[in-house]
């Protein structure tokens, strides 16, 4: 298979300027082009541990196969859950607690891939796209929250991860874990909306919950909130994750590392782009 070289270079080059300067700074609730964004607030104490969010996601996705063992240990997201509902025993009794991607506004997965496989939307969701992923599963080694997953089973593989319903918010409707929750523990709004009523219920019911929201300040602020009784720790989340978001310490890091790491990844995105249309062309043949 032939290379373009013109191609090649200017896709090397490109991609190394993208490296040196690092992507913008997105404001707290808003994309690049002001767009608000939206997301989910889940309610620990309102939730019954049902695992019905897990039912729904896996028929909104289409995973015919699904099921959730009957005593379900501690479990992760994996290529056929994309959220799972795990029990956590703490200093108030067990409690469940949602896990999933939390739909960063500033996106590491984002940052770190090549070709823009993954992408922050407008609405809010994180998403993969297929036809732009080169396999190089960047995604899964930069997100601070473990969330995206390899089918390495499959003969034709894919990143998975959960897509906050795209498709559903894209008609107008919202997330199936959210529209069926019987509880009411999830809700799906603007995200500035979500802020506020976290704060307002924290406000009436001081005693109910403990004062913070995980999730507006967390890497940068996420599209995922939540809300609970007790510290976030006993729920098994990541209570060091920093403020500052992960792409937002790409300059300085470009900056101190030598020229031949930064082109390492611009030579395979060369590659990648130049096969790809040199490929196009034979089939076109």
């Amino acid at each position: 298979m032939s290379i373009n070289r013109r191609t090649f270079f200017k896709a090397m080059g490109a991609t190394a300027m993208a490296l040196t300067v690092g992507k913008p700074v997105v404001a707290s609730n808003e994309t690049e082009s002001g767009t608000e964004l939206n997301g989910i607030l889940y309610d620990v104490t309102r939730c019954r541990g049902c695992h019905g969010c897990e039912w729904d996601c896996a028929d909104a996705h289409g995973f015919s196969d699904f099921d959730i063992p009957k005593n379900p240990p501690f479990r992760q997201t994996d290529e056929k859950h994309r959220t799972v509902v795990n029990h956590y025993e703490t200093s108030k009794g067990s409690l469940p607690r949602k896990i999933q991607c939390m739909h960063c506004n500033q996106p590491a997965c984002d940052a770190a891939c090549l070709t823009q496989a993954m992408h922050k939307t407008p609405e809010g969701p994180v998403i993969w796209r297929e036809d732009k992923c080169m396999g190089c599963r960047y995604c899964m080694i930069s997100c601070p929250f473990d969330i995206p997953k390899f089918e390495y089973h499959s003969t034709n593989p894919q990143i998975v991860k959960c897509d906050m319903c795209i498709n559903l918010i894209s008609e107008g409707e919202i997330p199936a874990c959210a529209y069926n929750c019987p509880e009411e523990a999830l809700m799906y709004g603007k995200r500035s909306d979500l802020i506020r009523e976290a704060r307002r219920r924290i406000h009436d019911e001081p005693d109910k919950y403990i004062d913070h929201i995980y999730g507006e300040h967390e890497a940068g602020g996420t599209s995922w909130l939540y809300l609970s009784p007790v510290p976030f720790n006993e729920l098994g989340l990541n209570t060091n994750i920093q403020h500052t978001s992960y792409p937002s310490l790409t300059k300085g890091f470009i900056s101190s590392i030598a020229p031949v790491d930064i082109l390492l990844p611009a030579v395979l995105l060369g590659i990648y782009e130049a096969t790809k249309k040199s490929s196009n062309k034979e089939e076109e043949i």
